[in-house]
């Protein structure tokens, strides 16, 4: 654009003196501030009516080339800038197991802070990449907050905490995320070996338990005041800020667990890129994949409609009159709640936090239905239920419960 404007600067300039056109400063100004306006009217002052003609056509077709110039540099620099963030993500310190080193050093209870300079960066990156509007940004932790953080992970059971030693890297807050959690691969080379967690700081200091829950759970439904859900993960003595917390802590440490497991294709491998679906063994109970639409799509589609309009947090599809069809629908699936529909590995983070939560921890997990203002449905875990019995055995062999 620099290049531009001196070239038609010097083009204007030569063709006036050329022409012994007197030109007046605010034309000079012109042709650099608003060169579309200034030139046409340039050429109609310093040309006979015969030129006039002719030049402004001449005028209108290097508009046009420059408008087409413009368009095409935006074009090919927004398409570098998104390969160079996919790159940068890809390829990004924080994904090397060699960065984490003096994380795995220390005890897995220590492993808990405010986020490094590399790491905002990296969730700066991940949200350009999914075009996101959150900046995030590091914080220092409340004492108060902090110490819920400490005794919500020391609670979470023993057989979770053996596993986490060396798959953890740690668990860090921001602000600002874009999401309550965020969890990622590390890489020893080309395979997934550990991973780190992410949670927004300022979205979890104000929220408990089952107010938390019953948010969330509502995300997929369209507002009606003659429908309402209510969840309950705690009972009203418990429910406070620390199991809000733990509950989401423990969905992240399930998606930290399944790294490396086999329980499902790696999340970072595009459907259309995965050769043998059957050798996961928790994929194959639920999951399989849409050669059409290359995407992963369950195995009750068919006989649960809604399912592929289940969408937590952003742009509700489901109306509300729809919640009790869809959990009727649900409870003829082996998925452990309605999250775990929207993909395979929410679904075993799903399942993982579910059945510590409910059995391991003995806590409730209900959904609760009105339909003016009575209650049309109650939906429980379901893991002693013949449905998710399959699932069951899978993650009490994770958590070597024999």
């Amino acid at each position: 654009m620099v290049v531009e404007g001196f070239l038609l600067f010097d083009w204007y300039y030569l063709d006036s003196k050329a022409r012994s056109f007197v030109c007046p400063k605010w034309l000079n100004i012109a042709v650099v501030a608003v060169p579309f306006i200034a030139m046409p009217y340039y050429l109609v002052l310093s040309r006979d009516r015969l030129q006039r003609a002719r030049s402004l056509l001449v005028c209108l077709g290097f508009t046009a080339l420059c408008v087409l110039a413009a368009v095409a540099g935006a074009v090919v620099t927004r398409y570098a800038d998104t390969e160079y963030v996919v790159w940068a993500q890809r390829n990004h310190i924080t994904r090397k197991l060699a960065f984490w080193q003096q994380a795995f050093a220390k005890p897995v209870e220590e492993r808990i802070g405010s986020a490094p300079p590399e790491l905002v960066n990296y969730l700066e990156l991940d949200n350009i990449k999914e075009g996101l509007p959150n900046k995030p940004r590091s914080v220092i932790l409340a004492p108060d907050f902090f110490s819920d953080v400490r005794d919500a992970f020391a609670d979470i059971p023993a057989p979770v905490r053996r596993l986490l030693a060396q798959k953890l890297a740690g668990i860090y807050f921001v602000e600002d995320l874009g999401g309550s959690g965020f969890t990622e691969q590390i890489y020893e080379g080309s395979k997934p070996v550990a991973g780190f967690i992410v949670l927004d700081a300022s979205v979890l200091q104000s929220r408990i338990a089952n107010s938390w829950a019953t948010w969330k759970e509502n995300t997929p439904f369209r507002g009606s005041p003659d429908f309402k859900l209510n969840a309950t993960i705690e009972e009203a003595s418990q429910d406070n800020r620390k199991q809000a917390i733990q509950y989401i802590l423990l969905h992240e440490l399930g998606h930290v667990l399944s790294i490396g497991g086999g329980f499902n294709p790696n999340w970072d491998t595009p459907p259309n890129e995965l050769t043998t679906p059957t050798s996961y063994p928790y994929f194959q109970l639920s999951w399989v994949i849409s050669k059409d639409t290359n995407r992963y799509v369950t195995v009750f589609d068919q006989s649960f409609p809604q399912r592929k309009d289940v969408v937590y947090y952003f742009g509700a599809r489901l109306p509300a009159a729809a919640m009790g069809d869809t959990y009727e629908a649900l409870e003829r699936t082996n998925f452990s709640t309605l999250y775990a529909v929207t993909n395979p590995n929410d679904d075993f983070a799903e399942a993982f936090v579910s059945y510590v939560h409910t059995v391991l921890m003995g806590k409730p997990f209900e959904i609760t239905i009105y339909t003016g203002g009575k209650i049309s449905k109650v939906y429980k875990s379901c893991w002693t239920e013949e449905r998710c019995a399959a699932k069951r055995k899978i993650l009490e062999h994770l958590l070597n419960l024999g």
